[in-house]
């Protein structure tokens, strides 16, 4: 970002709750109630721990303004983002556990596995990975079927073996290999590994959107394109916060990848080297939205956001 370029404001942050609330909402009404025999209550209560504990709900507003962009606003576009919010939950809840990268902090309380336990954390995350495309395939979504079931691909593939599960299984195959033999991945490898675990879901929360508002097919390439952009920058800044911020400020951990003897995009390009990669990919994403002028403005706003953010 150049200086002349206008940093996200204000303006940008009350869409940014806006959308949050709007999905919140959603996300009481679709999830389950804390009634019932004690097993039932206890799986809800931890599922709604696990979603309604605040952030930023980024992926939500990214499927709310896409389906905006080409003109729809409704019930469809909300639970979209509901069902990205609970997917999202769910790839938290077991990548905190001591299995996976061992995290006792989430949002600054206590993850699901330390609040309950981890048999409680596997059953919740496994709900929440259903619940998402439960929501996805009910007619409220979409009236056509057949873009339910497109909808619910494009999550299968954002979030399977290709996708965030198979970024996991990649990035714990190297923290391994770093342990075992100090060997870490190369420029390439991060970059692919990290498209997987994170941006694979960031695509799929922009796309759904524009699926959802029924946008032309050229158009969805190009969203797809910003938030592949977007996806990248959002992970380069995680990586950035792990070394410059504060548990404070991020709510968890810090300096784990580090400790863990993972190789992140600071390791390769260095602290300076990652903020100039992160501008480039936020100019990338803005000039894929070029062609819509100032309506797609908050979608550029949201690009900016993910590398100026300080949690």
């Amino acid at each position: 970002m150049t200086e002349a370029e206008p940093a996200s404001g204000p303006g940008f942050a009350a869409a940014l709750a806006d959308a949050a609330a709007r999905t919140e909402r959603m996300l009481q009404a679709l999830l389950p109630p804390t009634t019932g025999d004690r097993g039932e209550a206890e799986l809800a209560a931890a599922m709604r721990h696990a979603v309604l504990n605040g952030g930023k709900r980024l992926r939500a507003f990214l499927a709310l303004e896409a389906a905006a962009l080409f003109g729809h606003t409704g019930a469809g576009a909300e639970r979209a983002a509901a069902a990205v919010e609970c997917l999202h939950a769910y790839s938290l809840v077991h990548d905190d556990m001591p299995c996976m990268d061992d995290d006792d902090l989430r949002r600054g309380k206590p993850t699901v596995h330390r609040a309950w336990n981890e048999a409680a954390a596997v059953l919740a995350g496994d709900a929440l990975q259903t619940l998402a495309f439960a929501i996805l395939a009910h007619p409220d979504t979409h009236p056509d079927g057949e873009v339910r079931a497109r909808l619910a691909l494009r999550l299968a593939e954002a979030a399977g073996h290709a996708g965030m599960v198979g970024g996991q299984a990649l990035d714990l195959a190297a923290e391994t290999a770093a342990e075992a033999t100090g060997s870490t991945l190369s420029a390439a490898q991060v970059k692919r590994l990290q498209a997987l675990k994170t941006g694979a879901l960031i695509e799929f929360a922009a796309e759904a959107g524009a699926i959802v508002a029924g946008a032309a097919e050229a158009d969805v390439a190009r969203i797809r394109a910003y938030a592949r952009a977007l996806g990248e920058a959002f992970q380069i800044a995680d990586d950035l916060l792990d070394v410059t911020g504060t548990e404070a400020e991020l709510g968890k951990r810090v300096g784990k990848d580090a400790g863990a003897g993972k190789a992140t995009f600071v390791d390769i390009l260095g602290v300076e080297g990652a903020r100039a990669r992160a501008a480039a990919l936020i100019a990338e994403a803005a000039a894929e939205l070029a062609p819509y002028g100032a309506r797609a403005a908050r979608l550029v706003e949201a690009a900016r956001f993910v590398v100026e953010r300080r949690s």
